[in-house]
């Protein structure tokens, strides 16, 4: 073991404990801390035992332990706890040293964490885990930003336990300053929020609508897992499907409730900010607050009735529809993903290497999937690509899935299976293809009863107009503002 380490990892819950294991199983000596110190001893005595791993009981002895620059990693709970243990660390660092924000932070607070640090003349990261306590321990993508002085002195750490895409390249570089790394570890969580949700679309109109078992289930997952749809979530899916507790399968068992930890809310109230239509994944997470009021399902399901599902028709080649729903609704998360992406750069200064996140998300992390080649390959084309949906290789799916993608949106509607995401995705694609949209409508309805005045067709834009409707309203308009 080295005299000094090379970096130190305060919070020895399941994900930083397995972030120092691999960390030592590449060759690096790692010096672990926790504010419980009995952890601390029986994280040393136990899975950290002959590695290159120490322990240190104090913030002090901590610091005392790492070689310069000093580089300390925080995987505690997002929030105040960082704040609170950064200021325990500041009056023991030195200028230039570097403290590491790994959680599940929300990006304002790394914006903000970066330039209070700079100012002290420290250095701050702020970066994306994301894999599980699996991909922590043999290889997790990792997404850093922050102050940018500070990369070279953890970049062969970060990317030499990362996961690695067929050709060794690792899935983790440079994202950008301040608060980028976690901005696009959120915009990737609320992506995984999207695609969980439309595999649990798929199952339910699979059991409900074709009442298949979860055999039959677990048969159609494990093929999709050959083709297009090859995925971490759509792999694990095949697998819980297949899993048995007492000769029965353990997901008939489990309660229809979930939970969350608000990176999707984030999304999705970022896209609100940024006037972006993240859609999709705005319906997924509505889908869990749903699911989480089951006394009141319950309940309603006594008083409100609805069409009973009833399937006539060939089983196979609808299977085959939901697969082409599936992968279309996908391109769609994708496409509003990456327009949050683009927007949010644009306002904060950003340069952001679109297709070298869809490589950081190529392995690893909880969304990859081959999936993410053809985004690469998309950026790659074109930097300034506007949406995913116009790229020639997605035009060619969304067209050939389209129709199988209408078909299973209509029938679920028509047999009363709840569809929130398949369907949300479905009325943007046909929402982003028009060229025009009932908004002259509205845009009247505005000016009506506000004098909102509205944009002509047959006059340049930026030029607006009122009318006075009634003949009773006058002719002062209000001023025109966009939030």
């Amino acid at each position: 073991m080295k005299v000094l380490s090379d970096i130190g990892l305060i919070g020895l819950a399941v994900m930083g404990e397995n972030l120092i294991l691999n960390m030592a199983n590449k060759g690096f000596t790692v010096t672990a801390y926790n504010r419980s110190t009995d952890k601390v001893e029986s994280f040393i005595n136990g899975r950290a035992k002959d590695k290159s791993i120490r322990g240190a009981y104090s913030i002090e002895a901590l610091v005392s332990s790492l070689s310069t620059p000093r580089k300390v990693m925080l995987m505690v709970k997002a929030g105040g706890v960082v704040d609170n243990v950064i200021e325990q660390l500041i009056p023991h660092l030195d200028k230039g040293d570097i403290i590491i924000d790994g959680g599940n932070t929300h990006f304002p607070d790394s914006n903000r964490r970066s330039k209070y640090l700079e100012s002290k003349g420290l250095l701050y990261i702020g970066t994306g885990v994301s894999g599980g306590e699996e991909g922590a321990l043999t290889g997790p993508s990792i997404m850093p930003g922050g102050s940018a002085a500070a990369w070279p002195a953890v970049k062969d750490i970060f990317q030499t336990i990362s996961a690695k895409v067929e050709d060794g390249t690792p899935c983790c570089d440079w994202v950008g300053e301040g608060g980028a790394g976690h901005f696009v570890k959120m915009v990737h969580n609320g992506i995984e929020y999207g695609d969980m949700q439309l595999i649990c679309e798929a199952y339910q109109i699979m059991k409900d609508l074709l009442g298949m078992s979860a055999d039959e289930m677990h048969a159609v997952f494990a093929d999709w897992n050959e083709g297009e749809l090859d995925s971490y979530l759509i792999e694990i899916t095949r697998d819980i499907l297949a899993f048995k507790e007492d000769g029965e399968p353990l997901i008939d068992k489990i309660l229809d409730t979930a939970g969350q930890k608000g990176t999707g809310k984030w999304t999705a109230v970022s896209a609100l900010e940024q006037g972006v239509p993240l859609t999709l994944i705005g319906e997924a997470v509505f889908a869990r607050c749903l699911s989480a009021q089951k006394d009141e399902r319950v309940l309603a399901s006594g008083i409100l009735s609805g069409p009973k599902p009833a399937f006539e028709g060939d089983k196979k080649a609808f299977i085959e529809d939901i697969r082409q729903a599936l992968l279309a609704s996908k391109i769609v998360s994708y496409a509003q993903g990456y327009m949050l992406l683009r927007e949010t750069a644009n306002e904060l200064g950003w340069d952001l290497n679109y297709g070298g996140i869809a490589l950081m998300w190529r392995g690893g992390c909880i969304i990859r999937s081959t999936f993410l080649n053809k985004i690469k390959d998309a950026f790659d084309k074109n930097h300034d690509l506007t949406n995913l949906m116009i790229d020639d290789y997605f035009v060619e799916k969304l067209h050939a899935a389209q129709s199988g993608w209408r078909t299973v949106v209509a029938t679920a509607a028509m047999n009363g299976v709840p569809t929130p995401t398949l369907s949300s995705a479905l009325s943007y694609f046909d929402g982003y293809r028009s060229a025009r949209l009932p908004a002259n409508l509205l845009q009247a309805q505005r000016d009506y009863f506000g004098a909102h005045t509205y944009e002509r067709i047959d006059k340049p834009r930026k030029e607006f107009f009122h009318t006075n409707w009634t003949g009773r309203g006058g002719d002062t308009a209000s001023s025109t503002y966009n939030v």
